[in-house]
């Protein structure tokens, strides 16, 4: 396609912009629209962003902002001199046809769900055919850590600034709650979750991650942790394949190791989870992924390979449970678009948690699922819990309400990128073993490389020795791994987690100890 999006515009297929909601916002979704359904093919030249803002009458800030976001997540790239052009980007013909291009306007529900019945059987984890698997034990045999208690110190992953976090505004609203609760509130309720919390998750979900869902396709759950266990309960037979990234969240492993499956360990590379692997494995129907900042190495997965795996997804009739751990900590632009944003098909499922952005103590998360799945998740997680705590979900709800949730997200991300700011200036430099530092565009924690598995142990040993916890990348790998051992080696490090005072405390320690 040669003909300009200027001229797209005037048809009557063109822009057309609410100028009651964020025009920047809406431009955006409808140029990634194009990219995606094909009517901007790669190569395509954009217009110049004054020439386009005067041809839809919108201010040429909104523009920028709009190309800025598409810049970020490698749907159009520049041209020195030349230009904006979108992206070269896996077409239906290269994929094979494994993609469709056809547009939709939300979810497929008509899709076979082929869910598991196992969990009818319970107590799960007690099945002689999950222990015959083998796949729990290989997992426990790599030692599968529980998180670290006690206070948060220097550099613990996974963590957020929960100092920082409005604790007087959340007791106010909490005492509001129970000086007269509505009663009806206090009987058991929905097991999907609180009514009012889910549509606010899903306008949240809409506004910041571009995702078009429903509060109808939101279960709430106890953290993260749960809704990829409901996942692995709903979604695995014994025996079925499970592809994790490789090195990847060891929880998530043991989630699907107690349903039952055979777990895959798929290489990780500067474009996130590799597909061709993926696909070379027969028996695998569902995927584990974190693209928004890969857990522990910190890849950012590319759009080329975010179709490339939502095609993965379509041809096998599987699925993607997508884990959005820390997708709203991105230190430049807004918070790129998940996977379940470009899901034309409903195949992902998409995990969020308030943890990152509240407290891990919280334990209070949610699950975007396709409309074909939301009955039998809610059922399953009924026999689970019968329904959730009530109140944490209606303070959340009224601290979302109320503006307060977005106000703490922007404070969060100023907090992280300082604290990021703070760690990359200190580090110690010209230590023997240890390579560069990466760069952090996104999320709470880094990974640098290590020379050598033994280098590893001594650099973990002496921080710990100094009352600095570092964790060894080596304990990301699953044990069958076939990465060689001396490409293993690593340091994972949160850099959220205590004020930039201690970071720099810590640091010094760091360095003394290391040059010792």
């Amino acid at each position: 396609m040669s003909q300009s999006l200027l001229s797209l515009s005037f048809n009557p297929a063109g822009i057309e912009l609410d100028r009651r909601q964020g025009l920047s916002r809406q431009l955006y979704q409808a140029l990634r629209l194009r990219v995606l359904d094909g009517r901007l093919a790669s190569g395509t030249r954009l217009p110049a962003t004054r020439d386009l803002a005067s041809a839809l009458a919108i201010s040429r800030n909104s523009v920028v902002r709009a190309y800025d976001q598409l810049y970020a997540e490698g749907f159009i790239e520049g041209r020195v001199g030349d230009g904006t052009y979108v992206a070269q980007l896996p077409q239906a013909d290269s994929l094979d046809k494994k993609l469709s291009t056809k547009v939709s306007t939300g979810f497929s529900t008509g899709l076979s769900t082929a869910l598991s019945t196992n969990w009818l059987e319970l107590p799960v984890i007690s099945s002689s055919k999950v222990i015959h698997n083998g796949a729990l034990e290989r997992v426990e045999k790599n030692h599968l850590a529980t998180p670290p208690s006690g206070p948060p110190r220097a550099f613990r992953v996974g963590v957020p600034a929960f100092d920082l976090f409005p604790f007087e505004i959340w007791a106010k609203l909490n005492a509001a709650f129970w000086r007269k609760p509505d009663l009806q509130q206090l009987c058991y309720g929905d097991p999907a979750g609180d009514a009012r919390l889910r549509g606010l998750i899903a306008a949240y979900l809409r506004s910041s991650r571009g995702m078009q869902c429903t509060a109808e396709q939101i279960v709430i759950t106890s953290g993260a942790q749960q809704g990829i266990s409901l996942c692995a309960q709903l979604l695995v037979e014994p025996g079925d394949g499970v592809a994790l990234e490789n090195p990847g969240y060891r929880a998530a492993g043991h989630a699907f190791a107690v349903a039952g499956a055979r777990l895959h360990g798929v290489a990780v590379d500067n474009e996130g989870i590799d597909c061709n692997q993926l696909a070379s494995l027969d028996d695998c129907r569902l995927a584990y992924v974190t693209p928004s900042h890969q857990y522990p190495t910190g890849v950012v997965m590319s759009l080329a390979r975010r179709l490339e795996l939502l095609a993965w997804a379509e041809r096998n009739g599987g699925w993607i449970v997508e884990d959005d751990y820390d997708g709203e900590y991105r230190y430049s632009g807004a918070p790129l678009a998940p996977l379940a944003a470009l899901d034309r098909h409903g195949r992902v499922l998409y995990v969020g948690t308030f943890g990152k952005v509240a407290f891990p103590a919280l334990r209070l998360g949610y699950l975007v699922l396709p409309p074909a799945l939301v009955q039998a998740f809610s059922q399953r997680r009924a026999v689970d819990v019968r329904h959730s705590e009530v109140s944490t979900q209606a303070v959340m709800a009224e601290f979302m309400a109320a503006g307060h949730f977005q106000r703490h997200i922007r404070r969060m991300r100023r907090a992280a990128l300082s604290r990021r700011n703070t760690l990359l200036a200190g580090w110690p430099q010209a230590i023997a073993g240890i390579g560069s530092l990466p760069g952090v565009a996104a999320g709470l924690h880094l990974t640098v490389a290590v020379d050598s598995p033994r280098r590893e142990q001594e650099l973990v040993e002496q921080a710990a020795s100094v009352d600095v916890e570092i964790n060894p990348l080596s304990s990301y790998w699953l044990p069958d791994s076939s990465t060689p051992l001396g490409q293993r080696a690593g340091l994972v490090l949160g850099f959220a987690a205590v004020p930039e005072q201690a970071i720099r405390a810590a640091l010094g320690r760091l360095e003394k100890v290391w040059r010792r």
